[in-house]
């Protein structure tokens, strides 16, 4: 991901964010409207999230220590994981919460124009912010659909941000229905409605963002094409024959670590088979500049071994079929 490009998005989502939240807050003093009052703690809860994500991302760029020699890029994934967090707990249960007791005690909502006209203006700002976002992330995206770049970025910045506007665009929405049909009936019931589906709304997008990023803290291999860059990479020379089983692991979004046993001609020398690995190291990170990490462990491919499966603890273990000669 673009570090530039995914700050940017993320400070426009804070600006809005800040505003939007002074704004409902104001409109529900003067209104009592629970759904101004869930949306404010919402906009407030986003606000705290984008902090969260630019701290994440500035404890990310610290150099590594012997006690964390792979550097601290996941810093990135648990910043990011602590955002769910926070829209389940502060802004999904506490809309739950607030629907429920304005449904069980209804009110009049007072000085409509303060809610309909901070909803329009929130409104305005998270598109303004969403458009932001999503400008970014079509300059990585490519050919991707918006669900596989969710699913499938490693870095979590941008799918965080783009799920958090969209959420507070269809919650802004829900909660312009919700104080309207309260304005139209007189029946304050309408203003718990909205603030309960807001709730139901926030609760599912924490979800599916614990999902993801849960994954990215377990640790999750490059992407195929990554993949096959690599060991189109390393066969590229004339000493190795073939990879016979490789690992990959992103120890942070812009750094990935490549374990491989690779297999070498019989008849090459240590000096002939130290440079093959040398220059097969600098054709990987020519080919996929993120492979920071690369460990090479020559070995002679052995059919039979190989006849075993894939078995990562055998030596030399690797595919049923045999890496094409050179």
């Amino acid at each position: 991901m673009s570090a530039s490009g995914g700050t940017k998005a993320i400070v426009a989502a804070l600006l809005a964010n800040l505003s939007i939240a002074v704004a409902k807050f104001v409109a529900f003093v003067f209104s009592g409207s629970s759904s101004m009052l869930a949306e404010s703690v919402h906009s407030l809860a986003d606000s705290g999230n984008q902090g969260l994500l630019l701290l994440g991302g500035k404890r990310a760029q610290r150099a590594a220590t012997p006690q964390h020699p792979f550097g601290y890029g996941r810093e990135r994934y648990i910043y990011a994981f602590l955002v769910s967090i926070v829209l389940f707990s502060v802004g999904g249960m506490f809309a739950l919460y607030e629907g429920y007791e304005k449904i069980k005690h209804p009110h009049e909502i007072e000085h409509w124009y303060w809610p309909v006209g901070v909803l329009v203006f929130a409104i305005i700002a998270e598109a303004f912010s969403f458009r932001t976002a999503i400008k970014e992330s079509n300059t990585l995206r490519g050919k991707k659909s918006w669900k596989e770049f969710v699913r499938h970025a490693k870095a979590p910045e941008l799918p965080v941000v783009l799920l958090e506007d969209l959420g507070a665009l269809v919650g802004l929405i829900l909660a312009l229905g919700g104080v309207g049909m309260a304005l139209l009936t007189g029946d304050g019931v309408w203003d718990g409605i909205g603030t309960l589906c807001i709730g139901v709304l926030l609760i599912l997008i924490a979800l599916v963002l614990a999902a993801e990023t849960k994954s990215l803290l377990l640790g999750e291999a490059a992407g195929t094409e990554a993949v096959q860059q690599i060991e189109a990479a390393i066969v590229a020379g004339d000493t190795v024959t073939g990879v016979i089983h490789m690992r990959t692991l992103h120890i942070g979004p812009e750094e990935l670590l490549v374990a491989a046993k690779i297999a070498v001609r019989h008849d090459g020398t240590a000096t002939e088979i130290a440079a093959a690995i040398d220059a097969a190291e600098s054709r990987i990170r020519e080919a996929v500049p993120i492979a920071r990490v690369i460990y090479l462990e020559p070995d002679i491919y052995s059919e039979t071994e190989a006849a075993k499966g894939p078995d990562r603890e055998a030596t030399p273990g690797g595919p049923s079929t045999p890496p094409a000669a050179h």
